[in-house]
């Protein structure tokens, strides 16, 4: 299955990839470099496909959990100034994700969407400190009666170059359900209230919509 974002993107690619291989086949003579032609149009394919890849993922809604909201590797868990919305402290966890991630968004608890905001930028790199300050970024604010508020900040890296953000003010909106994609992208901030349980570790590798980060 693939996401919805990916198909114009599929299709263009894939008619690329017909056009590059059959082209070579009767434009080329040289045999080495007609398969090189063709292999590298059934690659650049096959990496189009898997980017946009949207497994199943059967997630059980938990009041008391917060589960990751994207496939990746846990960079940052740290106290941290939240200077957009909450204007103090939060407990961030970050989590980034590779050419090779799955790049589905989801919701990481259910809730009702108070706050969700778009912001332009750079295209650092997405470990770089200032990312998740000056880069492309859409920022969400989820409200439940269990965790409260909770923040999370989509952010581009150096090769995304498109954010879609599906929250809209008054959503009402279920855990483990699609919440956006991000265009060859790369990282996505969680705040939660400072003392939250975590149940991650720096450098462990999450699914989203299944493995459960925190809990209250």
């Amino acid at each position: 299955m693939f996401h919805k974002e990916g198909f114009k993107i599929i299709t263009n690619t894939f008619l690329i990839a017909v056009i590059i291989a059959v082209g070579a086949e009767y434009a080329i003579e040289n045999y080495w470099i007609k398969k090189l032609l063709q292999l590298t149009a059934i690659i650049l394919l096959v990496l189009v496909l898997q980017f946009f890849r949207n497994p199943k993922r059967v997630t059980t809604p938990n009041e008391n959990h917060v589960i990751a909201p994207v496939d990746g590797k846990v960079v940052v868990i740290e106290e941290v100034f939240e200077k957009e919305y909450f204007k103090d402290k939060r407990l961030q966890v970050s989590i980034f994700m590779s050419p090779l991630n799955v790049h589905v968004t989801r919701y990481a608890i259910s809730g009702n969407v108070v706050f969700s905001k778009y912001h332009p930028g750079k295209y650092l790199v997405a470990w770089h400190p200032k990312s998740s300050e000056l880069n492309e970024r859409t920022t969400v604010v989820v409200q439940n009666k269990t965790v409260g508020k909770m923040l999370y900040r989509q952010i581009a890296g150096a090769v995304a170059r498109r954010i879609v953000n599906y929250a809209k003010v008054g959503d009402t909106v279920v855990q483990g359900t699609d919440a956006g994609f991000i265009k060859f992208g790369s990282r996505v901030d969680v705040f939660l209230p400072v003392g939250t349980k975590i149940n991650v570790s720096v450098d462990q590798v999450v699914k989203g919509g299944i493995d459960k980060i925190a809990e209250i």
